[in-house]
């Protein structure tokens, strides 16, 4: 598979892990009204897991390979954000910047900041966890600012790099899939 292939398919899953984290907080008895802070939080999470798939690239792939995944996961990423704010939210103002450019600018800015965190084999660090939390706090109404951060420290983002970790690994594996096992067709007589 290409790294243009494999961005595609991890960052449907990326999306997937996302949307099932605000799930998750929701049934959590978090307020995240769908609307603004539905995709701001959205933004928000999708910037960190994308930012650990870079990390397992780095360990995966060459620097040139990781270059080229990395950039194909973004950008397929802000489509797939901008095509579901554009439908809930409406597109942005004339003269304002698109969805799909307020996806990558934060992302861009984001990167730098979570460069200094350390990732090792067990994921993203302490720090790397607490600052999601931190940016994502600011999102929260007061009631859910309290425990945030504890939520997607000790239940959520664990979760989530698992789920990540197991999708990259069997999304680059060069085993072959076993075959399915044939349905067995069932007669109704």
């Amino acid at each position: 598979k290409t790294p243009e292939q494999t961005a595609s398919a991890m960052a449907f899953i990326a999306w997937r892990v996302a949307q099932n984290t605000l799930k998750r907080m929701r049934t959590a008895k978090f307020d995240i009204d769908v609307g603004p802070q539905y995709f701001a939080f959205t933004r928000e999470m999708l910037v960190f897991l994308l930012l650990v798939l870079d990390r397992f690239a780095h360990q995966r792939m060459d620097s040139e390979g990781r270059a080229a995944f990395v950039t194909a996961l973004v950008r397929r990423e802000a489509e797939i954000l901008q095509e579901n704010e554009d439908t809930f939210l409406g597109p942005p103002p004339p003269g304002q910047p698109s969805h799909f450019e307020t996806f990558i600018d934060l992302f861009n800015e984001l990167s730098d900041h979570y460069a200094a965190f350390g990732f090792d084999d067990d994921g993203p660090d302490f720090a790397f966890v607490r600052y999601l939390g931190h940016r994502i706090e600011k999102w929260m109404p007061a009631k859910d600012q309290r425990w945030v951060i504890e939520q997607l420290m000790a239940a959520e983002v664990p979760d989530a790099v698992e789920l990540l970790r197991r999708s990259m690994a069997g999304v680059l594996s060069t085993e072959p899939r076993p075959a399915r096992a044939a349905r067995s067709a069932t007669s109704g007589d």
